[in-house]
């Protein structure tokens, strides 16, 4: 006991060697190699092989049957009847616009790692760090157990409307209500969907998956249910209801309540990055179907909310079945069934889109160490997670009997907005670190465009083979220069190239791999269109004066090591910052509205020091790799979504932040209890350490002199005639007598002692 109070003295306790071990510990990230040997064998890290099929279309229609499902047929009428009335349409428009910021960091940090499993827990477990990665994970576990049990509570909910609500009667008459799980007024043990949850656990389990053509079909009769809904709903519009301040009810206090609840909506479209391994060109196929499938559920919520709230007053609107009960409300009753068609088909999607992710990605934190081992145990017979299945759909079964289906959206929605916000920071940091720290990045990135074109260089170099003109003559230069070699074009520098450049030797181990055009050899900032194109065609002559007079980077510039760390510093700041800046603006909107002296000039502070930082970051220089997608505007788009979406995250009720809390301390101790000693790479470490132990035990006190071998310890070979083989048939040199410890002659024989070889005359066969 004395030893260990002494132990725990904070005078003997070194704590820059602790807290530098604890840093590494968390920061630490997963070596690319891994995966870059599951890409160029086209097999996933556990060994299978996965058909590379889906294509953009394949990936938007995935994108939208996850979204649209219980976004259109459950949360327009939730929102519209219990926080913004017809404004849910602004409150749609705000929630796409924090969608679609995040979706394209979201992009961003897909394709840096591309065909992987796990979406951004793997990305940010690779270029980020573990601990960061493990609460990604964490949260969408959070988002896909609540969106499955969201969904079986949907689908119950449909069925009761079906039912003329005989079934929710049923269960308060004989089992009661529940109290202080839900808001809901009469929260009642939903044993459907209890069901509902259990069966589709089961078919997960089993390794029955989601085809690409059922989930097209599905689609497709949602959209022709839509369809039917925006003609049949014309009929019945009444613009009364939208008359003497009804649009906005609840103030925009209820808009952005609704925003923030509305988030749910348009959750799923980050399923699209899990199927990085499926798509047939990752690279682009993710950004753009992520970016399509948002807009087109935009479309859709919104247009079907104006046809909700004309039909319909939204204090009379049913939150549990809105879509269907607005034509039985007007007598049109097979309209209404018609509508239950495309609610089974897009609740079906919805559902499945939820529940098939989680047990992917809780395999993929198990078979990393940081979950419990027994999750990562694979079915033989199915060749599934089955036990992550069944834990996953059993817990999600339990949520979806206890919990009410607005507090399951709204613990759905803060959990994804928290996972959003991480990978926009993320994005932001990744952007202004020095090569050295994304090198790994880059190489993946190389040998998958490299086995892209494998074909295509192999074709190449047999046509130049068989060519009669070399690529020296193609270049137009003389044929070799004063050494003997070929001249060849070289690239950089902005060097204007006359004749092609060798393709197929510049990859990421050159020093201007991504910084340079392949094609044209002109430096990639030069040659892309983006925002600096369109800045120098408005500004004119004095863009490079504005860029020296605000301190900008010159486009030679490098981030280094101090730069990247300033950076890292900046956006900490700037994440705590938004934190306390929502907040103030929250909960002190009254003081700001009544103009207190204190609460304005707090808020000018605020304005200016989250300017100040941006600016800062800003002014240092960015990574010149080019990836095959990258976020505009950086770094102004990705602080813009941590700034909406942490806005949208203090928006959401109190009840709903208690239980995020409980989660998140759940998540906390598991994974500085459990995942941080059994992490692969903390077992990794520990092996390398021991071996690197051994090795030092074993070499200790062993004479150098004992492994180096001299290049004379062999005697040469020599032909009968006393020339060595191969030379120049000159007189060997005299023959030179050993010294007395034992050294090897510099004649033909030699004599070593120590190692028990016979003294030997070279003319002796």
């Amino acid at each position: 006991m004395t030893s260990l109070v002494g132990k725990l003295d904070p005078r003997r306790v070194q704590w820059r060697s602790t807290l530098n071990t604890f840093t590494s510990r968390v920061l630490r990230t997963k070596p690319v190699e891994s995966m870059l040997d599951s890409a160029m064998t086209g097999t996933s890290s556990h060994g299978t092989r996965l058909a590379r099929v889906l294509s953009t279309v394949d990936l938007v229609s995935l994108g939208v049957g996850s979204c649209v499902g219980t976004g259109m047929y459950v949360v327009s009428g939730l929102v519209a009847k219990e926080m913004a009335g017809p404004g849910v349409i602004v409150s749609f428009i705000i929630a796409a616009v924090a969608s679609i910021l995040s979706g394209v960091c979201y992009a961003e940090f897909g394709v840096r790692v591309p065909k992987t499993t796990g979406s951004a827990y793997t990305y940010s477990y690779v270029t980020v760090g573990e601990c960061v990665a493990f609460f990604i994970g964490w949260n969408l576990i959070l988002e896909y157990l609540i969106g499955t049990a969201a969904g079986a509570s949907a689908l119950s909910s449909m069925a009761d409307s079906l039912a003329n609500h005989s079934i929710s009667n049923f269960m308060i008459t004989h089992i009661g209500t529940l109290r202080g799980l839900g808001k809901g007024e009469q929260s009642y043990p939903d044993l459907l969907a209890l069901l509902i949850a259990l069966l589709v656990t089961v078919i997960v389990a089993l390794g029955v998956k989601n085809s690409v053509g059922f989930n097209n079909v599905l689609n497709v009769i949602n959209l022709i249910v839509w369809v039917f809904m925006m003609i049949a709903g014309l009929f019945f519009v009444n613009g009364e209801n939208w008359d003497e301040g009804r649009f906005l009810p609840f103030g925009w206090s209820g808009v952005m309540q609704g925003a923030a609840t509305c988030f749910y909506a348009f959750i799923g479209f980050d399923i699209i990055a899990t199927t990085g391994e499926e798509a047939k060109s990752p690279n682009t196929s993710i950004p753009y179907a992520i970016t399509a499938s948002l807009i087109t559920c935009l479309t859709a919520y919104v247009s079907v909310s104006v046809i909700l709230t004309l039909m319909v007053p939204y204090n009379e609107i049913d939150a549990d079945a809105p879509l269907m009960e607005m034509f039985a409300m007007h007598g049109c009753m097979f309209a209404k069934y018609i509508v239950a068609v495309g609610s089974i088909a897009g609740l079906t999607v919805s559902l499945l889109g939820s529940l098939f992710p989680m047990p992917r990605v809780i395999y993929a934190m198990a078979g990393d160490g940081l979950l419990f081992k027994f999750l990562a145990n694979v079915s033989s017979y199915t060749e599934t997670p089955a036990v992550a299945c069944v834990v996953s759909g059993f817990l999600a079964a339990l949520l979806s009997l206890m919990v009410s289906l607005r507090d399951l959206i709204e613990m759905m929605s803060i959990g994804t907005l928290l996972a959003y916000t991480l990978v926009s920071l993320c994005v932001l940091l990744l952007r202004y670190q020095p090569e050295g720290d994304i090198h790994g990045f880059v190489n993946f990135l190389s040998e998958e465009q490299n086995n892209k074109r494998k074909e295509g260089v192999l074709a190449e170099c047999e046509k130049e083979a068989c060519s009669p003109t070399s690529e020296a003559d193609e270049y137009g230069g003389p044929a070799t220069n004063t050494c003997g070699a070929k001249n060849l074009p070289s690239l950089g520098d902005n060097e204007m190239l006359i004749g092609k450049p060798d393709k197929t030797t510049y990859t990421a181990s050159h020093p201007n791999y991504g910084t340079v055009d392949m094609t044209t050899g002109i430096e990639a900032e030069e040659s892309e269109g983006g925002l600096s194109r369109r800045l120098k065609k408005i500004i004119g002559p004095r863009y490079y004066t504005l860029r020296i007079r605000l301190g900008l980077p010159g486009k030679m510039d490098r981030p280094t090591p101090a730069t990247g760390k300033t950076v890292t510093v900046c956006v900490l700041l700037l994440f705590i910052s938004i934190f306390a800046f929502c907040s103030f603006i929250i909960f002190g909107a009254s003081s700001i509205g009544e103009g207190h002296w204190w609460a304005l000039l707090l808020l000018v502070f605020f304005i200016i020091f989250l300017a100040l930082l941006v600016i800062i970051i800003l002014q240092q220089p960015e990574n010149p790799k080019r990836l095959p997608y990258m976020a505009p505007c950086v770094p102004f788009v990705p602080a813009s979504a941590m700034l909406v979406n942490i806005y949208l995250m203090l928006k959401l009720s109190a009840i709903t932040w208690i239980r995020f809390s409980i989660w998140c301390i759940v998540g906390v101790l598991i994974y500085f209890g459990y995942g941080m000693w059994h992490s692969t790479l903390e077992i990794t470490a520990r092996e390398n350490e021991v071996h690197a132990s051994t090795y030092q035990r074993y070499d200790q006190g062993v004479d150098e002199g004992f492994c180096g071998f001299d290049d004379d310890f062999y005697p040469p070979t020599t032909d009968p005639w006393g020339a060595p083989e191969g030379g120049s048939g000159l007189t060997p040199p005299p023959e030179v007598k050993p010294e007395s410890d034992g050294a090897p002659s510099k004649g033909g024989g030699s004599k070593i002692a120590n190692h028990g070889l016979a003294e030997e005359d070279p003319m002796d066969f």
